[in-house]
């Protein structure tokens, strides 16, 4: 049963589908947004109605050309409000590729990407902001947990 009073005004915030992917020496893909100051994750924003898995693997793909099948979360971070809208940032684990994983990153005026890279994780605090270095931090050193669709196990 739906009750029209939850559709008539849903609340307004932004999901951000984030993607942890190591290398065999366990150093972080970072995408360059020319957007921005300092390296972030991979991933963007889900679509409406898009299940966040399936938006990271996007934005992983588009940004990367990586394909990963995404099915343990390793962090949520919440982010109030400031400049943007407030949003709900979920942190998927894109495991490890192997050493000879080719990277292709669209052009800068298609994809707003400066480039990507591996980045050993102690050089992080000198190339990511310190959220997003907290981010990637708690995201390595907390289990997985799994990704649900309607209370199943995603595929």
């Amino acid at each position: 049963m739906q009750d029209p009073r939850l559709l008539a005004k849903p609340p307004v915030c932004r999901l951000g589908c984030l993607v942890l992917v190591r290398n065999r020496l366990g150093d972080v893909l970072l995408v360059d947004p020319d957007y921005m100051d300092g390296l972030i994750l991979p991933g963007g924003a889900a679509k409406p109605n898009e299940p966040p898995h399936l938006a990271a693997a996007r934005h992983l793909h588009t940004e990367t050309g990586l394909n990963r099948r995404l099915t343990d979360v390793l962090a949520v971070d919440f982010t109030p409000a400031d400049r943007h809208l407030e949003r709900l940032s979920l942190v998927f684990d894109g495991g490890t590729v192997r050493d000879d994983a080719r990277l292709t990153v669209p052009p800068q005026h298609r994809s707003g990407l400066l480039g990507a890279r591996f980045v050993p994780v102690r050089q992080l605090p000198d190339v990511m902001a310190p959220s997003q270095v907290s981010r990637v931090t708690e995201s390595l050193a907390n289990r997985s947990l799994p990704v649900l669709l309607h209370g199943q196990r995603t595929a």
